[in-house]
């Protein structure tokens, strides 16, 4: 993953996993800038799943555009409300905003894979 260090993106991947294995979602994360607007390049990576978009979550960061992006599948956004996405993208934002990606990342990826849970 572009923008951080082996360790940090080892730590990103096992946080995917655990909301994966939690949640029974797919989620993915994509760091880098958009291939013309931001929301239709986050939706065009989340399309990109196939068959799996449907149960899947896909967390877009911008880091030169300094936003991020939330997209869910169908079924995956039967659990993950637009208002519990926008939440939990306020408090990634937040840390962002103060230089922490990685924290950010990690706290998001963990709200989304549990708020998935919850309502399972």
């Amino acid at each position: 993953m572009r923008g951080l260090t082996a360790a940090q993106a080892d730590d990103v991947r096992q946080a995917l996993h655990t909301a994966e294995r939690r949640s029974g979602l797919r989620f993915g994360v994509y760091l880098g800038a958009p291939v013309g607007g931001r929301r239709h390049f986050a939706e065009r990576l989340h399309a990109a799943l196939g068959e799996e978009a449907d149960d899947a979550v896909v967390v877009f960061v911008d880091l030169g555009g300094r936003a991020l992006e939330i997209v869910t599948g169908e079924r995956a956004r039967r659990r993950l409300n637009d208002g519990a996405c926008r939440l939990t993208a306020m408090s990634m934002a937040t840390a962002f905003s103060v230089g922490d990606l990685v924290g950010g990342l990690l706290y998001g990826i963990a709200a989304l894979g549990e708020q998935a849970t919850a309502r399972r």
